[in-house]
């Protein structure tokens, strides 16, 4: 199981990088919403990876609430972060008419 999340986590964040290099407006909003995602499922790991936690009260030991309120803290921010990027970007390409990160369109696009 942990392998498993280890290598979701490993893409998540190989592609949000890999998305954030890129010099599009909308691959980059992406690249920061998969690397969002990977941090919030690294800090749901934080609190441990078991099946026997104890839920409601119902023995066993209680599963740790701090990482889970991290996430939910996260989630939220993280939509709010998301929504004003789109804003942001759609104003970019209504002011410059591209939608280049620095403003200026490829030379093969130019063309």
């Amino acid at each position: 199981m942990e392998a498993l999340f280890a290598m979701t986590l490993g893409l998540l964040t190989a592609s949000g990088v890999y998305l954030l290099l890129r010099a599009r407006t909308f691959a980059v909003v992406l690249g920061l919403t998969l690397l969002s995602y990977a941090v919030n499922l690294f800090l749901f790991a934080m609190g441990r990876l078991s099946g026997e936690a104890a839920v409601l009260g119902q023995g066993g030991t209680p599963a740790d609430p701090v990482p889970q309120a991290l996430v939910l803290t996260a989630i939220v921010i993280g939509f709010a972060m998301t929504a004003f990027l789109v804003v942001l970007a759609l104003r970019g390409v209504a002011d410059l008419g591209n939608d280049h990160v620095d403003g200026q369109q490829d030379e093969e696009s130019a063309s």
